[in-house]
């Protein structure tokens, strides 16, 4: 929004300026190559955050099927959790020593 806010005000000060219509032109190119490019990292962004939450929740699936309870009782909080995930790495190392 600031960005086409400026190019508006560059675009009004060029006119009254008496600019060539070329430069307007490159101005509306720049405009829009400003645009695919937040596009491209916003595309980006939102791969990597899908990434991240794909492999937050599949650490969790693991430390549930070894016992963790994220949503019961919180009363031994961390050493619920470390005990499932001391759970989930043998077997782990079980599971790659029997292969």
């Amino acid at each position: 929004m600031i960005i086409k806010s400026i190019f508006l005000a560059t675009l009004i000060a060029s006119l009254l300026a008496g600019a060539s219509a070329s430069a307007i032109a490159q101005g509306s190119a720049a405009l829009e190559s400003s645009s695919s490019f937040k596009a491209a990292v916003k595309t980006q962004h939102k791969s990597e955050r899908k990434a991240r939450r794909a492999k937050k929740n599949a650490e969790l699936s693991v430390l549930e099927k070894n016992g963790y309870q994220p949503g019961g009782d919180q009363a031994n909080y961390p050493e619920n959790l470390q005990k499932a995930e001391k759970d989930a790495e043998t077997a782990k190392v079980k599971g790659a020593s029997s292969q």
